[in-house]
């Protein structure tokens, strides 16, 4: 057998080896949240946010967001029922976004958009305030950015009102994403100083603003980077942990 021709039969089977594997990569199915969060979780808290979160599904609320919230305070050591109060705070308050969008605009809120207005909330903008927002945005764009972007001035010291206030302005100015995004920084120091460690409005939660660098991040994206798995171990209910700083 000539060499040229062994050469040609080698890479095949280097070829036929590489697809083979990338199949069986794509056959592989990713690891349930669910059964995640029975490891890190003790059963019965386990169960009942398992339950809530079928619920948000079954209300076509974005479910996996739920899931990842569960997950990060998980790594993060919190107190199994801070983790499953945080989640039906949060659930509910999906369940307000939701409808004070839909009254604002004709178009069905996507999962990105009710996870925004539900951190909104959190953060102490009512339900016509949000409602306003869909209202006073161009038909057919999306909301993520501007109601994660007023989280975000509420960490930066605003008050709840002056932020929607000023996402109104520059939405009636017709700002693209972007020039949304640069409003935080764009803060005078004493406003970024003056209440940048104030805990949110309800006093009771502890979940982080998200910020988006572009809007249109897929519905049900995986858990935040970065968030591990736990080991594997499951929290003791009672032991207490401090919740994490904001």
């Amino acid at each position: 057998m000539s060499q040229l021709r062994m050469s040609r039969i080698f890479a095949v089977l280097l070829i036929t080896s590489a697809l083979s594997a990338q199949s069986s990569l794509a056959q592989t199915p990713a690891r349930d949240p669910s059964a995640r969060l029975r490891e890190v979780l003790p059963a019965d808290v386990a169960q009942r946010v398992l339950s809530r979160i079928a619920d948000a599904r079954a209300r076509q609320l974005p479910a996996a967001a739920l899931e990842n919230r569960a997950l990060k305070f998980a790594a993060k050591g919190v107190d199994p029922k801070s983790i499953e109060r945080s989640v039906d705070e949060q659930a509910d308050r999906m369940g307000l976004a939701r409808a004070a969008l839909a009254s604002g605009r004709a178009s069905t809120p996507s999962g990105d958009e009710i996870e925004a207005g539900a951190e909104a909330m959190r953060k102490g903008v009512d339900g016509p305030s949000v409602s306003l927002i869909a209202k006073s945005a161009s038909s057919g764009r999306s909301l993520t950015v501007p109601l994660f972007v007023i989280s975000s001035l509420t960490d930066h010291g605003l008050t709840a009102n002056q932020a929607v206030q000023r996402v109104l302005a520059r939405l009636k100015a017709r700002a693209s994403d972007s020039d949304l995004e640069s409003m935080p920084r764009d803060l005078p120091a004493q406003a970024q100083a003056g209440q940048a460690n104030r805990p949110s409005s309800t006093g009771r939660d502890f979940g982080q603003s998200h910020k988006p660098a572009t809007a249109g991040r897929p519905a049900g994206a995986g858990p935040p980077p970065g968030v591990p798995g736990n080991a594997g171990k499951k929290s003791n209910p009672g032991q207490s942990h401090r919740p994490p700083p904001g």
